[in-house]
């Protein structure tokens, strides 16, 4: 990415560099967030003097996105002024009175039975048969399977390890979820003699297999999610159900995604007769509208 430009650049480094040392947080997104507000301050030739409210509404009233959008990198800005005032470079935050925008409510796609049912099938068609695709792309229905089955994120079954996958009470254990907790997940009986015979498999075609992985990428590698996606999106384009995210008003309408299958599985458990997603605590999903 490139680097910053404006007379902030070397503050906006020290913090993020802050960030990771001191608080242990990712770069991104928050050094996308400030490029966007280094490319303001480049065109507007700002300096110390500017940073009024308003500098901050015209800046904001400029942003061609998403309400979402735009508070997350208002959110980043906010911190960056809460770093620069704990160092003694402004005397008080200038972002601490400017309100959120109201977010739109989002409406997920959420599948059918049917369209899962589809859309494994679908996955499953598309393994290749030559010897160096083949398993990877059964590594590839599998972890799509689990994020189905047992609604699962993207990054969780391709993080199992094998220790992680336990037949005897059938469960998967998660380390460190998307909040840092680990969490035990329960796996139907069907996904179970699945996973056995994905395992006997690769017992059979890799006998000196050292993969650590429970659903083994190249080599001794896990798969990416990069590449669970483009398997995802293209079997969702073979169903003809792809499509973009919409807006109508203050309602967005997301397409299909890998995480509707996590959708998906929370609402099939959902009692029909509760006011509120009854698989919400299991799940950890939230909804607001």
């Amino acid at each position: 990415m490139r680097p910053y430009k404006s007379f902030l650049a070397s503050e906006m480094e020290d913090y993020l560099q802050y960030r990771s040392k001191n608080l242990g947080y990712k770069t991104m997104p928050a050094r996308y967030h400030l490029l966007k507000f280094d490319d303001y301050l480049r065109k507007t030739e700002a300096g110390w003097h500017s940073f009024s409210p308003s500098f901050f509404l015209k800046m904001r009233a400029g942003l061609t996105m998403e309400a979402r959008g735009i508070n997350a990198i208002f959110s980043s800005i906010r911190s960056f002024f809460r770093f620069l005032a704990g160092r003694g470079y402004v005397d008080h935050n200038p972002l601490r009175d400017i309100p959120r925008l109201k977010k739109n409510v989002v409406v997920p796609f959420v599948f059918s039975p049917d369209q899962v049912d589809q859309l494994l099938k679908s996955v499953s068609k598309n393994i290749r048969t030559d010897s160096r695709c083949f398993f990877p792309d059964l590594s590839l229905y599998m972890v799509v399977l689990v994020m189905a089955r047992c609604g699962t994120r993207i990054s969780e079954p391709i993080k199992l390890l094998r220790c992680n996958y336990r037949r005897d009470d059938a469960t998967l254990y998660i380390k460190r979820t998307k909040f840092g907790k680990d969490r035990i997940i329960p796996i139907p009986k069907k996904v179970v003699a699945e996973i056995e015979n994905y395992l006997a498999a690769r017992q059979t075609l890799r006998p000196n297999d050292k993969n650590p992985y429970l659903f083994a990428g190249r080599e001794e590698r896990s798969l990416s999610g990069n590449t669970v996606r483009a398997a995802f999106d293209k079997a969702v384009s073979d169903m003809g159900l792809k499509q973009s995210r919409k807006v109508l008003g203050n309602v967005s309408f997301n397409g299909p995604t890998p995480h509707s299958l996590r959708h998906y599985a929370e609402f099939r458990i959902m009692p029909s007769n509760s006011p509120q997603p009854g698989g919400l605590k299991l799940f950890g999903l939230s909804y607001s509208a």
